[in-house]
């Protein structure tokens, strides 16, 4: 019955993904562009301003008609100190516009590099998403944190680290199927090597044996989300998850096709048992990163979007392999050396 229901809650997580991207017709979302508006408003602005402009030179041309006489009695009367601070005001002003021409360059560059790494993905679930953002933070401050400084005060942490490696090398079918999808055949022989090699001498995976091998250096790790990229699907709608956090469309179908690689899921492990590896897996990674999330919401100005920005940018980094800057052998490559 467990594994029935259990069944379901996947298959109604993946009819909820399918639907969205139906409705929301495929997270193609109309950009708004504000740019004729703020035309207009510039044009209006100009031309309010340029009448006072053209009644000041009208002023300006009838004092020009003054008498002279009286220009040069006003001109005896100035204090020399009046006219040295006349001569202060100039320079001032003219550092002004110096720094004001220097801080305009600066922020053009600035912009320009903004705009080069800048990831845009429609959030048309905002409300939804930042009502589980908040869940998802409540949850961490209440019920995470405090366990996870729990589990940490009272285990060493060679144990941890070692419960760490366990998971990890758990996770391996995932990564190495997803580098064969991906072309990255060099990357998934380490990934098999260091399987075989922690699963045996490193007992069970407790120990990462195979990193002593500059070889079998672990590699970035891939997922179904970075392979669906490589054959070019999009990013999608951003989508925040209760218990699981940030995601997209396109990284939530990953998830679920991750799911099934997981070797948890070959055993006839009962969903109590399941549920229960997957929260002592989290409580342990989290006590590696206690403070981390604080000091980002401490320093967002607006924490919603600082996550939401911050996570869109670790996919894209990682979708495009910035993790390490090393060439991957790809099958293009290998079927030119074939032909060679």
């Amino acid at each position: 019955m467990i594994t029935l229901c259990k069944n379901a809650l996947y298959r109604l997580l993946l009819l909820f993904v399918f639907f969205a991207l139906f409705s929301v017709g495929c997270a193609h979302q109309a950009v708004v562009d504000t740019s004729g508006v703020s035309l207009l408003s510039d044009e209006n602005h100009k031309s309010d301003v340029a009448a006072p402009q053209d009644a000041n030179e009208d002023e300006d041309f009838l004092d020009d008609d003054l008498d002279d006489d009286i220009e040069s009695d006003q001109n005896y009367k100035a204090d020399a100190s009046s006219g040295g601070q006349m001569v202060s005001d100039i320079e001032d002003d003219e550092d002004d516009v110096f720094l004001d021409e220097d801080f305009d360059d600066d922020s053009e560059l600035w912009d320009e590099e903004a705009t080069d790494d800048t990831v845009r993905v429609a959030d048309p679930l905002a409300p939804f998403n930042r009502l589980m953002f908040h869940f998802n933070d409540k949850l961490y401050f209440w019920v995470l944190k405090p366990v996870a400084k729990g589990y940490k005060s009272i285990t060493p942490e060679p144990f941890r680290l070692g419960v760490k490696n366990f998971f990890d090398n758990l996770t391996t079918p995932i990564r190495m199927a997803n580098c064969l999808l991906q072309g990255k055949i060099h990357t998934a022989e380490i990934e098999l090597a260091r399987f075989l090699i922690n699963s045996t001498v490193g007992v069970l995976g407790f120990g990462d044996i195979a990193k002593n091998n500059p070889r079998f250096a672990k590699p970035p790790e891939e997922d179904l989300g970075q392979t669906l990229s490589t054959y070019g699907v999009g990013n999608g709608f951003y989508l925040v998850w209760p218990l699981l956090g940030p995601s997209t469309l396109r990284d939530s179908v990953g998830m679920i096709g991750d799911r099934f690689l997981n070797i948890t899921t070959w055993t006839e492990l009962p969903a109590e048992a399941t549920l229960g590896l997957t929260g002592f897996e989290t409580v342990n990674e989290t006590s590696f990163r206690i403070g981390d999330y604080e000091a980002i919401k401490d320093a967002a100005i607006e924490p919603y979007e600082a996550f939401r920005d911050a996570y869109l940018q670790y996919r894209k980094n990682k979708t495009e392999d910035r993790e390490e800057k090393r060439s991957e052998r790809r099958y293009d490559n290998l079927i030119k050396e074939w032909i060679k």
